[in-house]
């Protein structure tokens, strides 16, 4: 099974595509970001994210996509804008027919840690270990597109057992 985390936003969406192996291990496919620039107006960056998005799918053709709820406590802002950006995610994968999961933080924090308050650096360096990898994935947020993905397949192994 070959599953796409994605970190939504409209600056920097993180992505990351993990092939769970016949073994039952985890190996990190590819990841990254797609970045826009601030000083675009904003109907160019949702076109941007929409068609780098398709181009991903296209490429890695991955069996399922797992997206991040959004939670913002403070600023209303940037909530609005991440909820543009992850309206165009939602959109574009809706399009592909691909199947779509969406885990709040918390539980990828619980999937990846055991512990749902986990901090960011806790969560990176468990992603690099489960995969097997040398270095913590870099930027933050294609780690954290990992760490989507990781959940999205741990999740549907539960479900394959109900």
């Amino acid at each position: 099974m070959l599953s796409l985390g994605i970190d939504p936003g409209t600056a920097t969406i993180g992505y990351g595509l993990v092939r769970e192996l016949d073994d039952g291990s985890l190996q990190a496919v590819a990841y990254g970001v797609i970045s826009t620039s601030p000083k675009d107006p904003m109907w160019q960056r949702l076109q941007i994210i929409h068609d780098s998005l398709k181009d991903i799918i296209h490429q890695f053709k991955p069996d399922r996509v797992a997206v991040e709820e959004l939670f913002f406590a403070k600023n209303i802002t940037t909530a609005l804008t991440v909820a543009q950006g992850r309206g165009v995610i939602l959109l574009t994968l809706a399009q592909t027919g691909v199947t779509i999961a969406e885990y709040k933080p918390n539980e990828v924090k619980q999937s990846i840690t055991g512990y749902g308050a986990a901090k960011k650096p806790q969560i990176q360096e468990m992603v690099r270990l489960l995969l097997g990898l040398e270095d913590i994935p870099k930027p933050d947020d294609a780690a954290d597109a990992l760490a989507i993905a990781i959940t999205d397949i741990n999740q549907s192994r539960y479900t394959l057992l109900e």
